[in-house]
């Protein structure tokens, strides 16, 4: 027979065992690779649930020496009113932390939010009764969940990583031991984004975390766990840590209250990073709780002398009690959108109100427009974010699972810098943004392009900071975060601007200033908000549609990667825009607040349709002009600023 012939063909035989053993030898180099991971993340579930039994004994013994009590009045306490209670003695210290014990445990069974039970909060409790008066701090007997990274001694402070496992803390870090000192008691860890570096919370250790406004989305990264538990009511006070959003876009989306500090206003010794030695995107520690009040105290209590004894790199500058309580009108500036990316129709409508409330308060309001956004997000925070290439972050992967949500960021730094350079190259005539991704994602090469970066980080500050001074301004009022997105929803995109859209503002404002933001709390949980008449709107699952549509799009360029036929850039691009403009058709996403009906949808479209046909009349014309969506229409643009290029050469 033709086949057994074959099959008898020496060569033929002695290919199919070579292709044989290269499948079994690529598999056993994945899982030696995954080895680490694979043994010590049982340890470390294994480690939780014991951890967690032991956190519901010690609330059923408090329990019983209290057996009528309600922890419902209690849980409904502001910290203020809670710690006046306990110091006047009229609550006592156990019923408050058998209160949150209780809470926070059934809080971790429906949103999955916790990684670790701190035993020695027994034994603190027990130190804080034999204090005298005098000697009860700002925050006596407050239950404290922290942030998985905050080191606490004898635990793990594993920020999502299998090799950061099973090393726990030689000492409690510096803001720990604040805390402790200002009679603060901490009880739990919660739960991260691996690495730290997704706005998704999930890792391979502990699992999903999920919003508890809506079991569909995710709290919001990489504090998400703090986010859910301060959300569910199983944490008074929390604390957590921010580079570019991750206390900030939490307390977005699960209806919460974070502040991100200025840099170097707290300590941040003691806190564990995936990657450390950033000077330019520098991480702070930050407070997360339910009201702005509690975010206050929290900082009354940390900025003291103690926190700046231990650590001497942290100056001395106390909490500013007159300026905070000062009835003195202030100067706020405020912008709708920065020019890089457009507000979702909620968020805009949010500045817009807040802004005619500090009106009418008193205040002065007045326009401020970002300087050169999109060059300080790509060159400056992404240049220091990726300065080394992505290197350290992928020695800290090593031999480790990687998370859904960090798999776009994790591949594309481990492709040979000459292929990032040749997608930056292809992607410039499709999606510039994505293709500026692709270049930064190399890193900024040798010692001298590193320093020019820290020259132009300082100047585009020195920038910034001058036309704030210029405005005389107090206060920045900004569209910072998008609506709660759903769970995974970073893996589901399919560029750096997708990502930046959701928090490219704040990053920015930030990294120019180095001041501290507020998150304030949303209505419609972690929805697009609601009408003036109460209407909801929410995003439909279109909007993931549209998302999986451009992903296939976008994706069979690289099928003809060696192509540069401006018909069929032309052609990709208008499957990109013509996706758009059903989306807008079908209303999914579209925000139409004055004219609710099929006609104004069909206008926000024809708009858009009419914008995509001057963007290649300006292009064949050799003209580049920033197109904004037309005024004359309500329909807001879900992902972008349009932007016109130049004629493809």
């Amino acid at each position: 027979m033709p086949g057994m012939i074959w099959l008898s063909h020496p060569l033929v035989v002695l290919l199919l065992v070579a292709l044989l053993g290269a499948v079994l030898l690529g598999a056993t180099v994945l899982f030696w690779r995954q080895a680490p991971a694979r043994s010590k993340i049982p340890r470390a579930q294994k480690r939780r649930e014991e951890a967690l039994r032991r956190m519901a004994a010690l609330a059923e013994r408090l329990r019983q020496q209290e057996p009528e009590l309600d922890p419902k009045p209690i849980l409904e306490l502001p910290l203020e009113k809670l710690v006046q209670k306990m110091l006047a003695d009229e609550l006592s210290l156990e019923s408050v932390l058998c209160s949150y014990l209780e809470e926070a445990l059934k809080a971790h069974q429906e949103v999955n939010c916790l990684t670790d039970f701190l035993d020695e909060c027994e034994d603190q409790l027990q130190a804080l009764k034999k204090l005298k008066k005098s000697e009860r701090g700002l925050l006596y007997g407050v239950p404290i969940s922290l942030k998985d990274t905050y080191d606490c001694m004898g635990h793990d402070s594993s920020c999502g990583l299998a090799q950061f496992l099973e090393k726990p803390a030689a000492k409690d870090g510096v803001i720990v031991k604040v805390l402790k000192a200002q009679g603060a008691i901490p009880f739990v860890k919660t739960n991260i984004s691996q690495t730290l570096q997704s706005y998704d919370c999930s890792n391979p250790i502990y699992g999903q975390t999920l919003n508890p406004q809506n079991l569909k989305k995710t709290p919001g990264g990489s504090s998400g766990g703090e986010g859910a538990l301060l959300a569910e009511g199983g944490s008074i006070l929390g604390m957590g840590t921010d580079t570019g959003g991750s206390i900030r876009i939490p307390a977005s989306f699960c209806g919460v209250c974070g502040i991100r500090v200025t840099g170097y206003r707290l300590s941040y010794s003691g806190v564990a990073s995936a990657v450390k030695g950033r000077k330019a995107g520098i991480t702070v520690a930050g407070p997360l709780a339910r009201d702005v009040e509690s975010l206050a105290l929290c900082l009354r209590a940390l900025l003291s002398e103690h926190m700046h004894r231990l650590d001497p790199t942290t100056p001395f500058l106390p909490f500013r009690e007159q300026v905070y309580s000062s009835n003195r009108p202030l100067r706020i500036g405020y912008y709708e959108s920065d020019g890089f990316t457009q507000p979702s129709p909620s968020m805009a409508r949010a500045v817009k109100l807040t802004s005619r409330l500090l009106r009418d308060a008193g205040h002065q309001v007045i326009p401020f427009s970002v300087p050169r956004t999109e060059y300080a997000f790509f060159h400056l925070y992404q240049g220091t974010l990726f300065a080394d290439g992505g290197a350290t972050l992928l020695e800290k992967l090593q031999g480790d699972i990687v998370d859904p949500s960090m798999k776009n960021t994790v591949n594309s730094l481990r492709l040979p810098d000459s292929l990032k350079r040749f997608l930056a190259w292809i992607w410039k005539y499709i999606e510039p943004r994505v293709s500026q991704t692709f270049e930064m994602l190399c890193g900024v090469g040798t010692p001298k392009k590193l320093w020019e970066l820290h020259q132009a980080v300082e100047e585009y500050q020195q920038e910034f900071i001058a036309k704030w001074r210029s405005l005389d301004l107090d206060v920045l009022l900004s569209p910072a975060l998008d609506p709660a997105f759903y769970i995974g929803y970073p893996a589901k995109a399919n560029s750096g601007e997708r990502i930046c859209g959701a928090f490219g503002g704040c990053a920015v404002y930030r990294f120019a200033m180095g001041r501290g933001t507020v998150s304030p709390v949303y209505e419609g949980g972690g929805d697009l908000g609601q009408e003036p008449d109460g209407t909801q709107v929410t995003r439909h699952s279109s909007w993931r549609s549209f998302y999986i549509l451009i992903q296939v799009c976008t994706q069979c360029s690289f099928l003809l990667k060696n192509t540069r036929s401006a018909s069929f850039l032309l052609l990709l691009e208008a499957h990109q825009k013509f996706s758009l403009l059903s989306l807008c058709v079908a209303a999914e996403y579209t925000d139409f607040p004055d004219d609710p009906s099929m006609g104004s949808r069909v206008k926000g479209s024809i708009n858009i349709l009419t914008g995509w046909l001057h963007d290649l009349w300006s292009r064949w014309g050799g003209r580049a002009v920033d197109f904004l969506w037309p005024s004359t229409s309500s329909c807001s643009p879900p992902v972008q600023l349009l932007r016109c290029y130049p004629r493809l050469q």
